[in-house]
C-alpha cells in the first residue's frame, strides 16, 4: 500500500465547493489586498487562539520578521532560539543584523531546553524565541519566568502549533507575540503562503499593522520603515473555510497518533521511540516524528515500500554553513535528533489500514519484523 506523507487533495475534496465559493466571493469583490476577508480572519484566529488581537501577514517567516521588528530587534542584539527547528526562526534574526544564539533541546519533546536558555541569557539578549515544535508547546511557565526576571520579551514561534495548548492556554497567547504559518502543509494551510501574528498588547498590534504596510499611516505618510507583509484576501477567505474544520482535523490527527501507538510493537521501545505527549498539553501533531536506529537506512527502506516520510531536520541550525561565522559549538541533543528522527504520515484522512501499513514498513526496516498491536 502506498501512503504519501501528506495528501492535500484528500482534504480538499470534501470542502471543494466551500473553498470555491470563498474564492469566488473575493473575485466578485475585486478586493485582493487586506480588506474585510483579512479582518474577519484576524478576528477569528484571535478568538481561536485566545488572544486580544491578530494581524494577518504574508507568511510564517514574515510573521517572525515583523514580530522582531515590532520589538525593535536590530544589529548587535541577541535572540535565543533552539538549534533544532526550521531555518526561518534563525534567518529572520540574522536578516535584521541581530545574532541568533543557538541552544539545545530536550530529548523527549524536541522543544527548547529551559536550562539552556537560562545559561545563554546576558545583557545583549533582547528576546527569547521558543519554538512549539511538531505541534506541542514548549515549557512556557519557566520560559516566561525567565523573560520576566530578565526583562526580556518572549516571542512564540507557533508556526507548527495553531490550537495546541499549555495548561489550558493556546499557543500564541502567552508570550508578547505569537507567530503562525499558513503554509499549505500546516494543520491550517492556505493555497499559498500566509501567516499571522497574535498579541494581547494593543500597542504591539498597532505597530505590527503599521510595519506590514511599509510603515505608512495614512497612505503615503511613512512613520517608520516597514515592508510589504500583507496577507492576500483570497488566502484569508480560504483559511476562514478551513478554520471551521480545524478542531475536527486535529482530533483526527490525535486518533491517528493513538493508532500508531497500537500498531507499533510494545516491546520495541528501545528501537523505535514514538512522540511523547507531555502533561497538561494539547498536542496537535503537525508532524508525527519518531526516533529510529540506523535512520538513513530505515528511511530508504520505508520509502522503497511506498511510504512517504521526511527528515525534520537533517542539519541543526548551529551547524549550517551560513552561520559558521558564529563559531563552533556542541549541542548534542540537537545533533542527535538530526541524525535519528523521521516523520511519518499523520494527516487526518489516513485510514487505519494505511497507518498499519506505515507502522509495518517502519518495524520491518528497523527491527526486522512487522508491526503488531501493543
Amino acid at each position: 500500500m502506498r501512503v504519501p506523507l501528506l495528501d492535500l487533495k484528500a482534504q480538499y475534496e470534501p470542502i471543494r465547493d466551500e473553498i470555491r465559493a470563498a474564492v469566488d466571493r473575493v473575485l466578485d469583490s475585486q478586493q485582493f489586498i487586506l480588506g474585510p476577508e483579512v479582518e474577519a480572519l484576524e478576528r477569528e484566529v484571535a478568538e481561536y487562539s485566545q488572544c486580544l488581537d491578530a494581524v494577518g501577514v504574508s507568511s510564517g517567516t514574515d510573521a517572525i520578521l515583523v514580530a522582531l521588528m515590532a520589538l525593535g530587534i536590530g544589529p548587535g542584539d541577541e535572540v535565543i532560539i533552539p538549534s533544532y527547528t526550521f531555518f526561518a526562526t534563525a534567518g529572520c534574526v540574522s536578516r535584521l543584523g541581530a545574532v541568533p544564539v543557538f541552544v539545545d533541546i530536550e530529548p523527549d519533546s524536541f522543544n527548547v531546553d529551559v536550562s539552556a536558555i537560562e545559561a545563554a541569557i546576558n545583557d545583549r539578549t533582547r528576546a527569547i524565541m521558543p519554538v512549539h515544535l511538531f505541534g506541542q508547546m514548549a515549557e512556557m511557565d519557566a520560559i516566561l519566568d525567565l523573560g520576566r526576571h530578565h526583562g526580556t520579551p518572549v516571542i512564540e514561534d507557533a508556526a507548527q502549533a495553531i490550537g495546541s495548548e499549555y495548561k489550558g492556554r493556546r499557543a500564541g497567547s502567552l508570550g508578547s507575540i505569537g507567530c503562525f504559518s499558513f503554509f499549505p502543509s500546516k494543520n491550517l494551510g492556505g493555497i499559498g503562503d500566509g501567516g499571522m501574528v497574535t498579541t494581547n498588547d494593543p500597542a504591539l498590534a498597532e505597530r505590527m499593522r503599521l510595519l506590514r504596510g511599509h510603515g505608512a499611516k495614512p497612505k503615503y505618510h511613512h512613520r517608520v520603515v516597514g515592508a510589504n507583509f500583507r496577507l492576500d484576501a483570497i488566502q484569508a477567505a480560504v483559511l476562514r473555510v478551513k478554520l471551521k474544520y480545524l478542531d475536527e482535523w486535529t482530533e483526527a490527527r490525535q486518533r491517528n497518533a493513538a493508532a500508531y501507538r497500537r500498531f507499533f510493537v510494545e516491546g520495541d521501545a528501545e528501537s523505535i521511540t514514538l512522540p511523547l505527549e507531555l502533561p497538561e498539553r494539547r498536542h496537535i501533531y503537525n508532524q508525527f516524528v519518531i526516533r529510529v536506529p540506523r535512520r538513513d537506512e530505515v528511511l530508504k527502506a520505508v520509502q522503497a515500500a511506498g511510504v512517504g516520510t521526511e527528515i525534520y531536520y537533517p542539519v541543526p541550525l548551529h551547524q549550517q554553513e551560513c552561520f559558521a561565522d558564529l563559531g563552533e559549538k556542541s549541542l548534542p541533543e540537537s545533533e542527535r535528533a538530526a541524525s535519528e528522527t523521521m516523520a511519518l504520515p499523520i494527516y487526518p484522512e489516513l485510514t487505519e489500514e494505511m497507518i498499519e501499513a506505515v507502522a509495518g514498513a517502519v518495524c520491518l526496516a528497523a527491527i526486522g519484523q512487522p508491526a503488531g498491536r501493543a
